[in-house]
């Protein structure tokens, strides 16, 4: 079907009117002369300052207050990155406990899951709505807030995976001036500084946003260390009251060592007496991953009256990476693969994936509006999206060289090796159509139904097994709802909904290997309820059920898909001021993960790996009365046992983690200032964040005990 034409017929007709605007505005009143004067709808977007994130667009298709959203949303705020020192988006998911790290080693691409389903790196990572890659860090620094929808997102998103969506809003122009810069230094000689500048032109039509930082990165890991600069501008154009046009483009270059995880020793026990600064990747010729991302975004919104709105947005994203890493596998002393030998030994792979680029190109046009049909009301929207990914590497080395040793390393040689010429690897074309509407039915009753409609035509070439697969497949992805408000300040909600996501890639030492699976389709129910206790504070719980197809490697060395993984889970969470100088933030997650239908007994009923069936985390900010300024804050995470095979053989033991902080601010030489340190992991406990099962299987140590201390002026 050939959805995105429609597209155009929504941009033209909503330019015609923008333009037809202030040329109308030359007719004979002093009212029609004055844009400020018109008495059409308008639209106008700068950069909020609320103390507290009461809204979030993730949970649909504009922005909506969270007490009526019917599903499970996080939103992290730019005011908590700054008050706990955030610069990475590892750091800011540990505030919610439904997020779990999925094979996130310092210095790679950073991957979640939720609700214990791993993230599509190409699919579950959003910018203002729209798909980007998750292939590297994303930079925070041009960020208002994070939102975060955890659960099934097919009729918000498309093909994404069950676990949810990361969708990162980008700072707009401020209606005042801002001059902020921000310093901070960590005790193992990490750098960063950034500036952020915003205002409006002498025609406050204009507006900007500029943002710059560069980092010197020192890892808690030795060793893995490296640089990474950023730069970003985002530009509003007031066209009329009725029209806005917003543009956005970021650049960030990045280099920085990744740090590989550890093997069982034996395949049987978990390494013992090691540190978690300890670096496999540590080789004379050791380099760091390469890493160059950019985005050009736009947006476009039309206000034809108080109730109807057109919006267009799109995003071009380019990324280029060149992968170098000393990779730790087996022990070939012991024929052991996985698995580290006994006493500590290593094989030691020269891996070199170079030239590897990414441009995805995202789009998407709604329009929405409001109406009566008799006694119901309803909130419309409809629109059309596309996406179309263009991935290009080469045939990549991965060569054995030596063995090392994790108490005592090794140095070892390089492969002669050489990388392969890059070519077209992916191609995806995924072009979707989309409605939903919201139906008062009565006072305290509101009716969600929506559904999206995808057609996807898919091509990939596998490199080892040099051969091309294509494929063409269409989904039909409802989503229902229904919200019951029994008081102005309370909501309960029942769900029911529908994703599909792109099947899981073969790892390289599959037989299989590089091969994806055909897409899957899964399925959820769930039950939640809301309350603002107070008007900055609410409360939230939420139960649910996700049904999937289970993938993993099989015992024949196969990537399938076999049976069916089923999780079911509570989720807890307060956010807000609970009192004129507390401020509170809690989470509990209660994950029941189960696999199921594989037919192999030693799969069957087992919990799905490096998920905990318990978490929790609790954050604190008190304002000292009795100095000026003054704040203090403390968390603590817990994590309880996570299985590491898919058999449930090992398990990593639960961890407890302590953080402390505090914040001034004051006035130095007549400048507004925030001073804060913060000391992370106070009891400096060695733990295991993550265990992954991919690639069979790696642990990573959580960082040792930081300091770090920032300085922030506002001129």
């Amino acid at each position: 079907m050939s959805t995105p034409n429609l597209s155009v017929s929504v941009l033209t007709l909503a330019i015609l009117h923008a333009f037809a605007a202030p040329a109308f505005a030359a007719n004979d009143t002093p009212e029609a002369a004055d844009p400020q004067a018109q008495s059409m709808a308008e639209v106008v977007v700068t950069a909020s300052k609320a103390p507290a994130a009461k809204r979030a667009s993730v949970g649909g298709f504009s922005d909506a207050p969270l007490l009526q959203t019917p599903a499970s949303v996080t939103v992290i705020s730019q005011k908590d990155m700054q008050d706990l020192q955030i610069r990475n988006l590892s750091d800011a998911v540990k505030l919610d406990t439904s997020i779990n790290d999925a094979y996130n080693a310092v210095g790679y691409a950073e991957q979640f899951s939720i609700r214990g389903f791993k993230l599509d790196n190409n699919s579950s990572y959003r910018k203002d709505g729209v798909a980007i890659p998750g292939d590297t860090q994303i930079p925070l620094e041009n960020k208002e807030r994070i939102e975060v929808l955890k659960g099934l997102a097919g009729l918000q998103a498309g093909v994404a995976a069950p676990g949810g969506v990361i969708d990162f809003i980008v700072k707009r122009p401020t209606a005042a001036p801002l001059r902020s810069v921000t310093v901070e230094t960590r005790e193992r000689g990490t750098l960063y500084g950034a500036v952020d500048l915003g205002g409006r032109l002498e025609d406050t039509r204009f507006g900007y946003r500029i943002n710059v930082a560069a980092e010197r990165l020192r890892s808690y890991i030795k060793g893995a260390d490296g640089n990474r600069k950023f730069i970003s501008g985002a530009f509003d154009w007031q066209i009329s009251p009725q029209a806005l046009l917003q543009l956005d483009a970021d650049y960030q270059d990045k280099a920085q060592a990744t740090a590989p995880g550890f093997q069982l020793l034996n395949n049987k026990t978990l390494p013992t007496g090691i540190s978690a600064d300890a670096m496999l990747n540590l080789q004379p010729w050791t380099r760091p991953v390469e890493t160059v991302t950019s985005n050009l975004g736009l947006r476009f919104q039309y206000a034809f009256n108080d109730d109807w709105r057109a919006t267009l947005s799109a995003n071009q994203h380019s990324f280029k990476r060149d992968d170098y890493t000393a990779f730790p596998y087996g022990c070939s002393g012991q024929d052991l693969y996985p698995g580290f030998c006994g006493n500590g030994d290593y094989d030691v792979y020269d891996y070199r994936s170079l030239g590897e680029t990414k441009k995805p190109l995202s789009a998407q046009a709604m329009i929405q509006g409001k109406f009566a049909t008799g006694a119901l009301r309803h909130e419309f929207t409809a629109g059309v999206s596309t996406f179309r990914r263009k991935d290009r590497a080469g045939l990549y080395v991965y060569d054995w060289v030596g063995v090392s040793n994790i108490y005592q390393p090794q140095i070892v040689g390089t492969s002669p090796g050489v990388t392969g010429p890059v070519r077209l690897v992916r191609k995806d074309t995924e072009n979707a159509v989309f409605v939903q509407d919201i139906v008062s039915l009565a006072p305290n009753w509101k009716l969600h139904g929506g559904v999206r409609h995808i057609d996807v035509d898919g091509y990939q070439y596998v490199l080892k097994a040099d051969k091309e697969i294509r494929a063409k497949h269409d989904f039909l992805l409802p989503n229902v709802s229904l919200v019951y408000t029994p008081l102005d300040n309370v909501s309960v909600y029942a769900a029911y909904s529908q994703g599909m996501e792109h099947g899981g890639t073969a790892d390289r030492k599959a037989m299989n290997a590089n091969e994806e699976l055909s897409p899957s389709r899964s399925k959820q129910i769930e039950f939640g309820v809301k309350a603002d206790l107070t008007p900055d504070f609410m409360v939230a719980a939420s139960l649910f059920q996700i049904r999937k197809g289970l993938e993993f490697q099989n015992t024949a060395g196969y990537f399938v898909r076999e049976g069916q993984a089923q999780h079911r889970g509570l989720e807890l969470s307060a956010q807000g001021k609970a009192s004129s100088s507390l401020s509170l933030g809690a989470s509990v997650t209660a994950l029941n993960s189960q696999q199921s239908g594989t037919g192999n007994v030693d799969l069957d009923g087992k919990r799905v790996p490096n998920v905990p069936a318990f978490k929790a985390a609790v954050h604190a900010d008190y304002a000292v009365q009795q100095v000026a300024g003054l704040s203090v804050n403390g968390s603590w995470e817990f994590a309880g046992k996570k299985a590491f095979e898919y058999n449930n053989t090992t398990f990593v033991p639960s961890y407890h983690v302590f953080n402390l902080g505090a914040a001034w601010a004051t006035r130095i030489a007549g400048t507004r200032a925030v001073l804060r340190a913060a000391v992370n992991n106070v009891a400096d406990k060695f733990y295991w964040r993550d265990v992954t099962p991919e690639s069979d299987g790696y642990l990573y140590p959580g960082a040792s005990r930081t300091v770090k201390v920032s300085a922030q002026f506002d001129f």
